[in-house]
């Protein structure tokens, strides 16, 4: 007579079938456990090795991918026209500053910024991707991602022409600075021509006595006279070097086309993506135009 506790063959093997049906269910759920744990260490790692409230682009550009996405949630990011329009005031500011040189375009058909200068060019989306060469690619893309969030206060009033004319361009600064050099080099000289001329005397016996260091007189005065020469011929590099970096820098904005409004041979044609031509409303709120 069979035994009644025992189970027969069909239902052994529904079991196992049963036990391997839900073997990827429970492996998954532990790759899910196992990486909500991972994300939130390196979240955790993040905020120790960021500093949000001081957050630029240097740190932009450290931050991994991986990083930026534990870091940011992407549903709060700031995108299309909004997001254009934060980057324009942004770039704007930066040329303004000095701390970026490009021209700075904000297209409406289709919505788009374009940055370029003599040196590359960059194109920025409404949803924050960028495409480009060059110097001005690598000054965009921080403040792309930095315009995208919201925590990020961007400056409300900004130049529409943040770029000079070439002609604008003064041969430099600082020249109160260089006067004052002036000033003190030529008192180190009076001195130490004095000196040399009391030297010449005492060798003469017109003045001084036998206490006389008439050795001191000369050195001390050739010292003097050799620290002006070095300060006249600082304010003479620093003059010449003021007037060689602003002819640079007009023929650079020249390149950029300020002064005839063609744009780089490398920088692309911006056509419509979905066919048509430009027109002349394309190229609202232009900088440097």
């Amino acid at each position: 007579m069979a035994d009644s506790d025992s189970t027969s063959p069909e239902a052994d093997a529904d079991a196992d079938s049963d036990a391997d049906r839900s073997r990827p269910a429970r492996a998954a759920s532990e790759r899910a456990e196992m990486d909500e744990v991972d994300t939130e260490a390196l979240r955790k790692q993040v905020e120790e090795k960021y500093d949000f409230d001081d957050f630029g682009p240097a740190d932009m550009a450290e931050m991994t991918a991986e990083e930026w996405d534990v870091a940011f949630d992407e549903d709060s990011w700031i995108t299309g026209d909004e997001l254009l329009d934060r980057v324009t005031r942004d770039l704007r500011n930066r040329v303004s500053t000095r701390d970026v040189f490009a021209r700075i375009e904000r297209h409406q058909t289709p919505p788009r910024v374009l940055a370029y200068s003599d040196e590359g060019y960059a194109i920025v989306y409404p949803d924050g991707s960028v495409e480009g060469e060059g110097t001005v690619l690598r000054d965009v893309k921080p403040t792309v991602a930095l315009c995208s969030m919201d925590s990020y206060d961007v400056p409300e009033s900004v130049p529409d022409n943040p770029l000079p004319e070439p002609e604008a361009v003064p041969e430099g600064g600082g020249e109160l600075g260089n006067r004052m050099l002036q000033v003190i080099a030529g008192a180190q000289l009076l001195a130490g021509l004095g000196l040399l001329a009391g030297g010449v005397l005492a060798v003469a016996g017109v003045v001084g006595g036998p206490g006389a260091n008439i050795v001191a007189l000369f050195v001390a005065g050739l010292a003097f006279v050799g620290i002006a020469l070095v300060l006249f011929f600082t304010v003479a590099n620093a003059r010449l070097s003021d007037k060689f970096r602003a002819e640079e820098y007009r023929d650079r904005l020249r390149a950029v086309g300020l002064e005839d409004g063609e744009r780089p041979d490398f920088v692309p044609e911006l056509a419509p993506k979905n066919g048509g031509e430009n027109s002349e409303n394309d190229e609202t709120d232009e900088a440097a135009v």
